[in-house]
């Protein structure tokens, strides 16, 4: 059945069923990924995928129901199954459909060269980016672990309120892992790009950045216990971001969960630290016109100057504290109720370059990778306590690799106590929501080590 017709007919049926207003979140996308090593192909996959989710009020309660196949049976099933759902569903909190707004912002984040490169162009850049990896170094192993990967996807939200958007992003990415051996001692570097056009990857600097990583990391000696001056590598500082970027959302205050409840216009960072929300960055797949309710997105400063100036919220949460919604409404699937989270999350870059941040770091620790973020951060109170890696660093020069250390502190205590914010912005790996920050100077945090 075709789209429309089915949509016309499913609200019909609701509307019979005793709905007082509904809506149809319909997703595609197709995704692609090759591993290889030793030039081998080890992993190989592509798919396509599609569903609709249907929620709708009815009684005052909004029932959800998904499914893949658009035909007749769905129809009935979608509607007695959302109408169950609103049944058992306990919570009194109001809950909103959207009608559509005059404008939305013109958001470019889909390459049609992405979609257009072939299978055996993505396994030839794969097999490339290893055998260029393991010919940087004699003191590589003539094998490392490479991947490519490419994802498209397509969302488009109707309701019987006149609300109609659609919206496409795809990217393209992959990474590298090569092993370094010298003296009886292994060590590995890891390196991942993410494009929004196939032009722009640059294969060679991410297997370079790999292989110094792996080489870097046979001299890497632990330093002693104590507390140090601390440079959070962009990317890392990224990955604190995303992390813990749950204790921005309104929806998780309201539940508890959240440190920064009722904290708005408080000062609860540096002077130094802005952080925004920019959902209309060009070219970055976690780009959006329109949130998971529809609402036009825009840019908003959650963190500026270090003073919290407004959670993050859906129409849902912001009807209870009685604000506007931010339009940080999100679906993490066609399957799934609407929540909150962000699109591009940002830390506010300066104009200082990273070697100027070395400078000013002096004598302490510059932190390239942190690990075990899921079992070793409380996402509630903050508390990390992390493996990590990195360099010495003495005179703002980088004096030696580190590793077999552990990093630990609290984000909220780290938050207030930056001192300086790079110009070096990177981004996480990207997802549904991407983070981005510049490396961050940390005065003091808590280094376990030999």
């Amino acid at each position: 059945m075709e789209r429309n017709e089915f949509y016309e007919r499913l609200f019909q049926r609701a509307k019979e069923a005793g709905f007082s207003a509904c809506e149809v979140y319909y997703a595609a996308g197709e995704s692609f990924s090759v591993t290889v090593f030793g030039g081998e192909i080890t992993d190989y996959s592509a798919s396509e995928a599609c569903g609709l989710g249907f929620r709708g009020l009815v009684d005052g309660k909004m029932g959800y129901a998904s499914t893949q196949a658009l035909d007749e049976d769905s129809i009935a099933l979608l509607v007695e199954g959302a109408r169950e759902n609103a049944r058992l569903i306990e919570c009194e909190d109001e809950q909103f459909l959207f009608a559509g707004a005059e404008k939305y912002a013109d958001v470019q984040n889909y390459c049609p060269d992405i979609d257009e490169t072939t299978g055996a162009e993505k396994i030839k850049l794969c097999k490339s980016l290893e055998t260029m990896a393991v010919a940087m170094d004699a003191r590589l192993r003539r094998e490392a672990e490479a991947c490519v990967f490419s994802e498209s996807s397509a969302v488009e939200i109707v309701n019987t309120l006149g609300l109609r958007v659609e919206r496409r992003s795809n990217i393209i990415g992959g990474y590298v892992q090569p092993v370094a051996e010298e003296g009886g001692r292994v060590s590995s570097g890891f390196s991942l790009f993410f494009e929004n056009d196939p032009a722009k990857i640059d294969a060679e600097k991410a297997a370079r950045e790999a292989v110094k990583e792996a080489v870097d990391g046979l001299a890497a000696k632990s330093v002693p216990s104590g507390s140090y001056r601390v440079l959070l590598k962009n990317d890392v500082a990224a990955q604190m971001l995303r992390t813990f970027s749950g204790v921005f959302s309104a929806d998780r205050a309201q539940k508890g969960l959240s440190l920064l409840k009722g904290r708005e216009g408080e000062k609860i960072a540096a002077d130094c630290l802005t952080i925004a929300d920019e959902p209309h960055l060009p070219g970055r797949a976690a780009s959006t016109p329109f949130d998971g309710e529809g609402v036009p997105t825009y840019r908003k400063e959650v963190v500026s100057g270090g003073v919290l100036r407004t959670l993050l919220h859906n129409l849902k949460t912001a009807k209870k504290q009685g604000v506007e919604t931010t339009a940080n409404a999100c679906r993490g699937g066609y399957g799934s109720p609407v929540g909150v989270a962000p699109s591009n999350f940002c830390v506010q870059p300066s104009n200082l370059a990273f070697e100027d941040m070395l400078d000013l770091l002096g004598d302490g620790l510059l932190i390239t990778d942190l690990q075990g973020w899921h079992a070793g951060a409380d996402v509630v109170s903050g508390d990390f306590s992390l493996p990590a890696r990195g360099y010495r660093v003495e005179n703002g020069k980088i004096a030696g690799s580190v590793n077999q250390i552990t990093l630990a502190g609290n984000f909220f205590a780290l938050l207030k106590s930056v001192e300086a914010v790079g110009g070096d912005v990177k981004f996480s790996a990207p997802g549904a929501s991407a983070f981005a920050s510049p490396s961050l100077l940390i005065p003091a945090l808590s280094v376990a080590g030999k």
